[in-house]
C-alpha cells in the first residue's frame, strides 16, 4: 500500500511539473495570467475553525493576508516561488483589482479582476437560473459559505452609480474591489476547501470575466426570482 500511495504522489508530482499543487496554481495566477498574488495566514493548527492571526474572532480563518499584507502582492515570480517553497501550504490570495506589479513596484501590466461574492446557496440557485437564460460567466470561485463571481475590475465610484440606481440589492452581497482579496483555489482554509465551480478554461491567456454591471443586473433579478432570502454570511 505504501508503494502505491508513493507511485500516486510521484505521479501528482510530474502533472503538476514537479512542483506542489499550490506553488503551481500560484504561479499560473501571477506569470501566466498577470494576477498579483501572496500567501495568506494558515489555519490555525490547533482547530482548522480558527485563524492563526492575532484576531480570536477573525472571520475568514485562514483566507486573508496578514503577514505580508495586501500591499505585498505581486506577480514576480522569483517573489512567488520564494513564498510557497517556504510556505507550501499558504492559501493563495488574491489582491482584487490589484495592478499587476513585478517586485511590489514597478510597471502596470494591467488589473486583476473583481469579484461580486454571496451566499453558497444563493449563489448555487441564481447560477443555475443564469444558466437556463444562457448568460456567460466567468469563473466562479466556491467557499464553504460563500462563492465569487469574478468580474473586470471597477472603480468604487463606478459601483456606487451602479447600486444607486438599484431599488433594491441584497444586503448579502459583497463586492471585492480595488484594495480587496479573494482566496483562490486550491487553498485550504479554516472553513473548509476553495475550489472552483465554474473553472477557468485551460490555456496561457488570462481568464475572460464580464462587467460587474451585467453580473449585479443578473444576480439581484436572480435572487428576486427564485425567491431566496440570503442570510447575512
Amino acid at each position: 500500500m505504501r508503494e502505491i500511495l508513493g507511485r500516486r504522489r510521484r505521479l501528482l508530482s510530474r502533472r503538476n511539473g514537479g512542483r506542489p499543487e499550490l506553488l503551481s496554481a500560484a504561479l499560473t495566477f501571477a506569470t501566466e495570467w498577470q494576477w498579483p498574488v501572496l500567501p495568506g495566514v494558515a489555519p490555525d493548527p490547533r482547530g482548522r475553525a480558527r485563524c492563526a492571526c492575532p484576531d480570536p474572532e477573525c472571520t475568514v480563518p485562514g483566507a486573508h493576508p496578514f503577514d505580508p499584507g495586501l500591499l505585498a502582492a505581486t506577480t514576480d515570480e522569483r517573489m512567488v516561488r520564494w513564498w510557497w517553497t517556504n510556505r507550501p501550504s499558504a492559501p493563495i490570495i488574491l489582491a482584487t483589482g490589484g495592478a499587476s506589479r513585478v517586485g511590489g513596484a514597478g510597471h502596470d501590466a494591467g488589473r486583476a479582476p473583481c469579484a461580486v461574492s454571496l451566499p453558497a446557496l444563493a449563489a448555487s440557485r441564481a447560477l443555475a437560473l443564469l444558466d437556463r437564460r444562457g448568460m456567460r460567466l466567468g469563473p466562479v470561485v466556491a467557499a464553504p459559505t460563500r462563492w465569487a463571481l469574478l468580474v473586470k475590475p471597477y472603480s468604487m465610484e463606478q459601483l456606487g452609480e451602479l447600486l444607486y440606481a438599484k431599488d433594491f440589492v441584497p444586503g448579502s452581497l459583497r463586492f471585492h474591489g480595488e484594495g480587496g482579496y479573494l482566496a483562490l483555489p486550491p487553498s485550504a482554509t479554516g472553513q473548509g476547501a476553495v475550489r472552483w465551480e465554474r473553472a477557468p478554461l485551460p490555456g496561457s491567456a488570462a481568464p475572460w470575466v464580464p462587467d460587474v454591471e451585467a453580473v449585479v443586473d443578473a444576480v439581484v433579478d436572480a435572487l428576486t426570482r427564485t425567491g431566496v432570502s440570503a442570510p447575512e454570511l
